[in-house]
């Protein structure tokens, strides 16, 4: 009786180690770092949005005031005549 306990209490370790190194483990890992990345980004939004004076917020609005209307090329659009 006693080889049959320990048997079932080492096959209980094993499990528990098994469970504890190949899922615990690299869940709290990846949740870590996906936590970090999420981190980053609202930092560098943060970022984005406290400062307007970057250099590609000033070349968008630069070459939308000053480049002009475009207009349509004459093959967009179809002339008709109302007919009566």
């Amino acid at each position: 009786m006693n080889i049959l306990k320990l048997a079932f209490e080492l096959f209980v370790i094993y499990i528990l180690y098994k469970f504890i190194f190949e899922f615990i483990i690299p869940v709290y890992k990846a949740s870590k770092q996906v936590r970090q990345k999420m981190n980053d980004m609202h930092q560098r939004m943060q970022e984005t949005q406290a400062r307007p004076d970057n250099e590609e917020y000033n070349y968008n609005t630069r070459n939308q005031s000053t480049a002009a209307p475009k207009r349509p090329a004459s093959d967009d659009y179809i002339e008709y005549e109302e007919v009566k």
